[in-house]
């Protein structure tokens, strides 16, 4: 699933410096419930055994253990790790015989990727001295940024409510700084911030410096824009110079210096293709054949990082403290956390003497390979149904979401088949986890949501379209599914924005009526322990039949989904 540009960039620096276990400071001041971790009884390898036409958990694990290997090298988009993983869904398609839907009669449509970076003579000056990029700044942006004799104003702490007025910020170039305390109250208010403002500096740690230097993978037909456009990232050092006070001795509304910005931009070929899969299973209606349901997921994760980490301990510690992964990355033990950190790492150690288990892949069992598979489970089982459904099915596997939903974006800006032909899509990301130990997330209010053993997350079902929603709810209850639905992502104004950050909405923007199927985060979101021997099969067998049946009854209704709410607009911001 998404994480915003910024929470991207930060959320990896910040698992890679975490401090050491044994030193990390108790500075989070509400302790959260724990959980002891679950021992896993699953293999850390699987023999890849043939699949059936059933969707099942025996297939399912066959299928993660290829895509979530070590070998994918964390599935980056336009890495080789993500051609390879393309590379497996488009021979499985083709060994079921759906029909290729991509560039050329291929399964692939091959997107314009391209490496965005920063000139390394780009800088910043002030009072004729110049702060070199990569040493106290680096940059977010699509184009050229060139500023002369620029004041910047200090906003104060982001996401903090002494912060400016929103309605005072048009016309202002606004720094604010990140808050330990309040990290994703932080990374929020950057997205309103840029939304207001004529453009955004962030002061925070220096080790995050790296993820705003290094070339950055974008769109070059979208200009690369991002969610955030533009935003320079600087070190406490460098807004001191701008300033010339330290930050924490300025008050609201100060205005700096006259500021120099020349920030260059270059766009460089990518080694290797960033490309969705898709494929067709023509309908069996000639009336209504034209039409299609669009079953989708992301097959892209975050890649490697150079530095490894002991993996066991890190588990462990994020379970405890992190309860969120990636959503709660700012978060360190309080005392009591850190006494249960400590006892569940001795445990371990003594059951699994000198074994020391160093990891640097982000492997993306859950997010999003979860989700992929399943869609490949549906397509096996769907290719096997005689009759086929009365409409066609398009099976669509984007690439990108990680990146800013890139392969939806351009999936459904370039469709392959009429846009309006499309009747539904159903979006699968993070589909295997869930269970009673895993905190699936926070309700608007903050407090902590955990799962069951037959929990399903549904997302903007009936945003577009009632009946859809009311379909769902039907096929649960009448062919007896079992599933217990939760809603909490869905509320308006949640602060998770969950309903904008995958790839259903894509389809959305363009009045396409969607659902988003979930388990939720948990604490290996977005770490390297995102591992396919902490996955329930059982349940993500479950969730896949549910899907195919939700699929089918949509298939096969003697009319379209009605939408009967508002639709967005396709160039418009979101927010839920």
């Amino acid at each position: 699933m998404l994480d915003s540009l910024v929470r991207r960039c930060l959320t990896l620096a910040l698992t890679v410096f975490m401090p050491s276990l044994a030193v990390a400071q108790a500075t989070n001041e509400q302790p959260a419930q724990i959980v002891p971790l679950p021992s896993t009884r699953l293999p850390r390898t699987h023999r890849a055994l043939p699949t059936t036409s059933a969707i099942t958990a025996g297939d399912l694990m066959t299928r993660l253990y290829i895509v979530a290997d070590d070998s994918m090298q964390g599935r980056d988009a336009g890495s080789i790790g993500n051609v390879k993983a393309t590379d497996y869904i488009a021979s499985e398609l083709k060994r079921m015989r759906l029909q290729p839907a991509g560039d050329s009669g291929s399964y692939f449509q091959v997107l314009p990727f391209k490496n965005r970076t920063i000139d390394a003579a780009s800088a910043i000056s002030v009072a004729d001295s110049r702060l070199p990029f990569g040493r106290e700044w680096g940059a977010s942006t699509p184009t050229d940024i060139v500023l002369h004799d620029q004041p910047i104003v200090y906003g104060g702490v982001l996401g903090d409510s002494s912060f400016m007025r929103l309605d005072s910020l048009a016309g202002k170039v606004v720094l604010g700084r990140l808050s330990p305390t309040n990290f994703q109250g932080g990374l929020r208010a950057i997205a309103l911030i840029a939304s207001r403002s004529a453009g955004v500096m962030v002061v925070g740690p220096p080790q995050f410096l790296p993820f705003f230097t290094q070339p950055q993978q974008v769109l070059e037909s979208a200009g690369g824009s991002g969610p955030l456009g533009s935003m320079i990232y600087l070190t406490d050092s460098a807004a001191a110079r701008i300033f010339g006070a330290p930050l924490g001795t300025l008050a609201v509304g100060t205005t700096s210096q006259p500021v120099g910005v020349e920030i260059h931009v270059r766009m460089e070929p990518m080694p290797y293709p960033a490309r969705n899969v898709v494929a067709i299973l023509p309908g069996s209606d000639p009336k209504l054949r034209g039409e299609y349901v669009a079953i989708g997921a992301h097959t892209d994760h975050v890649g490697f990082d150079q530095t490894p980490v002991d993996h066991d301990s890190i588990r462990i510690y994020n379970h405890t403290v992190r309860p969120g992964g990636a959503e709660q990355q700012a978060a360190r033990a309080t005392p009591e956390q850190q006494v249960e950190v400590n006892r569940e790492l001795a445990a371990w150690r003594t059951a699994h003497p000198g074994e020391t288990r160093l990891d640097s892949i982000f492997n993306g069992a859950d997010d999003d390979g979860s989700g992929t598979v399943t869609v490949l489970e549906i397509a096996e089982r769907m290719a096997a149904l005689k009759p086929a459904p009365k409409r066609s099915m398009l099976f669509v596997f984007h690439v990108g979401e990680e990146k800013g939903l890139l392969g939806s974006m351009y999936f459904t800006d370039h469709p392959t088949v009429p846009r309006d032909s499309i009747v539904a899509q159903l979006n699968m990301d993070m589909v295997g986890r869930g269970d009673a130990w895993d905190q699936i997330g926070t309700d608007k209010d903050g407090r902590a949501l955990h799962g069951n053993s037959r929990l399903l997350m549904l997302v903007g079902s009936r945003r577009l379209s009632t009946e859809l929603g009311d379909i769902i709810e039907r096929v649960n209850t009448a062919d007896k599914h079992g599933l217990v639905f939760d809603y909490s992502f869905d509320a308006n104004g949640h602060p998770e924005n969950i309903y904008c950050r995958s790839d259903h909405y894509a389809y959305a923007r363009y009045g396409i009526p969607i659902v988003f199927f979930t388990t939720g985060v948990h604490s290996d979101y977005h770490q390297v322990t995102d591992e396919p021997e902490y996955i329930d099969y059982d349940h993500m067998a479950r969730i896949g039949s549910f899907i195919e049946d939700v699929a089918l009854h949509v298939a096969n209704l003697d009319h379209r989904v009605v939408v009967d709410h508002p639709k967005p607009d396709p160039h418009g911001s979101c927010q839920q």
